[in-house]
């Protein structure tokens, strides 16, 4: 089955949703009877029930209180919140210009020690320059039609190439190849970009591998995600950015960063592939 990155989310949220409806079997009450004693209508008795609408923190309070289940409020109040913030939407995020978001991230790369990035789309934030950023930040802004803050994002962002150059933290980069191709800002954009690309590979702490075109796929091209040491995967989706913290799925991605990487050519035949887009570039 292809990796989820949402399925951490969902799958906290199916086991509250569990929990809710064991309560009710427990207190013998109908989708009819819990109705009546929360106010609800019996279509959302039967969401919440089947994990089709996250239940607000009110909704499970009065649900526990239907049941007769005071105490059990709080703990499923906590993991629903925790399941909320497993996923988050980038709209929400946003919500007030992209610069916050790139600020909130920095602890996460001040508290690891190796960090590991896998992308299919766009450079990974880290490295990318200023006219690549901004490009990218500006179509990001205009698809979510977000408050513009591009250029303040930007200054953020660029912040984070300091962590390269400082500290103990190692970093193992894999990129595909239709990553150097993808034209984000004019051709001056892109060959700078890629130009700096070369210069990071040849930092001491840094690894950075490139998936040909035509490398026989062992593991098929998957979301961007970053791994933050054994403990935290960002998974970013079109509509939301996912945390994973579930330890049997940091360990699925950790096997998909390991295959992901065995298929990607390093060294001498990544500048190579690297080169070729820049001439490609005219």
């Amino acid at each position: 089955m292809p990796l989820s990155p949402s399925s951490s989310a969902q799958s906290a949220r199916e086991t509250i949703a569990k929990r809710l409806k064991y309560l009710q079997q427990d207190a013998g009450l109908t989708g009819h009877d819990l109705a009546l004693r929360t106010g609800f209508s019996e279509s959302k008795v039967s969401r919440i029930a089947g994990a089709k609408t996250p239940p607000s923190a009110d909704d499970i309070q009065r649900w526990c209180a239907a049941c007769g289940a005071e105490g059990e409020a709080a703990d499923l109040v906590a993991a629903g919140r925790a399941a909320d913030e497993m996923y988050v939407q980038w709209k929400r995020l946003h919500r007030t210009g992209m610069k916050h978001a790139q600020d909130a991230i920095l602890p996460s790369f001040e508290n690891s020690r190796h960090i590991r990035m896998y992308c299919s789309n766009v450079m990974p934030g880290m490295v990318q320059r200023r006219q690549y950023a901004r490009a990218l930040m500006g179509t990001i802004t205009a698809f979510q039609n977000t408050p513009n803050d591009v250029e303040a994002a930007v200054e953020s962002r660029l912040q984070r190439d300091r962590y390269l150059h400082q500290g103990n933290c190692t970093f193992a980069f894999v990129l595909e190849e239709t990553v150097l191709y993808y034209p984000l800002g004019d051709d001056e954009a892109m060959a700078d970009q890629l130009h700096h690309l070369m210069d990071i590979m040849a930092l001491p702490r840094v690894s950075l591998g490139v998936i040909p075109f035509r490398a026989p796929r062992t593991m098929w091209p998957l979301e961007a995600f970053y791994m933050f040491d054994d403990r935290q995967v960002d998974a970013e989706l079109l509509t939301a950015i996912v945390r994973i913290t579930t330890p049997g799925e940091v360990v699925a991605y950790s096997k998909a960063f390991r295959i992901l990487s065995g298929m990607a050519v390093h060294g001498g035949k990544a500048r190579t592939l690297i080169e070729q887009a820049i001439h490609a570039l005219g």
